[in-house]
């Protein structure tokens, strides 16, 4: 039986890191034309024992990505799936072990190298360890870090981490906020509440967020998020803007933390 340290790692590429495909074969403006008029079925899957495995996966229509969480059951065939003969090998590769590759199950195999080129391109920009100079890609790299991020706090909980779900269970109706200023397509939330807890992409509109951390630029944002920058002296600078009570930030930043440190 997997370890609880091998689940939640699993977990946080199933449900945080693969899903930011979508994001990224719609955002960036070479893959997102490679996509015009596709219809295709994607899987990634790693066996937790001989009957069962988890698995996300993704359908695109006319070149528009939707991505749910669980085995595909539709009535399309499955164009291409990466298969994993386990949750730790899975884990291997995407933190970069090579040697663990997953067997490949190709129907199309057009449609194949094009989702294998979204998720190269993942892989690049997830590997980036210094902001870049260019805005509009510190921009996505923000989204996708946040995207994660949120995601990954949110699934941590649902999978009872320690921390992380008495945290939940404790805490009232909240909602927590990352995000860039003068940039309201580049926000990711997570809302709390008796141990529950929802990751969603965009502003939360319902309400103000109980804590925001805020940056002043994409490019501050990083410096934090890739672990460059002193977030004591960019607070005093005005770079990052804690909107609430200066022990939630801290707190949220133990769990970005956690996440951080789980797909490493």
């Amino acid at each position: 039986m997997a370890s609880d340290l091998t689940r939640y790692t699993n977990k946080i590429f199933m449900a945080g890191a693969l899903p930011l495909m979508k994001t990224i074969a719609t955002d960036v403006p070479e893959l997102a034309e490679k996509f015009k008029g596709i219809n295709a079925v994607y899987q990634v899957s790693a066996k937790v024992n001989a009957q069962d495995k988890e698995a996300v996966h993704f359908v695109v229509e006319n070149g528009e990505w939707s991505c749910k969480l669980g085995e595909y059951f539709g009535q399309n065939k499955i164009d291409a799936e990466l298969e994993f003969s386990s949750m730790e090998k899975m884990n291997a590769f995407m933190k970069g072990d090579m040697s663990k590759l997953p067997k490949m199950k190709i129907k199309s195999f057009g449609k194949f190298i094009k989702f294998m080129a979204v998720l190269l391109k993942m892989s690049s920009l997830l590997g980036i360890k210094e902001p870049p100079e260019d805005e509009n890609l510190c921009l996505l790299l923000c989204k996708l870090y946040f995207y994660l991020l949120s995601s990954g706090i949110s699934q941590l909980n649902k999978m009872g981490h320690p921390d992380i779900h008495d945290w939940a269970l404790k805490s009232p109706d909240r909602v927590y906020q990352w995000a860039v200023e003068n940039h309201p397509e580049c926000t990711a939330y997570l809302r709390v509440k008796a141990g529950k807890s929802r990751a969603g992409r965009g502003e939360y509109k319902r309400s103000k967020p109980f804590f925001c951390m805020k940056f002043d630029t994409a490019q501050h944002a990083l410096m934090i998020l890739l672990g460059t920058g002193d977030m004591l002296q960019m607070t005093k600078d005005k770079q990052l803007i804690m909107e609430g009570a200066p022990e939630f930030g801290a707190m949220i930043g133990d769990y970005m933390m956690i996440v951080g440190d789980l797909a490493k």
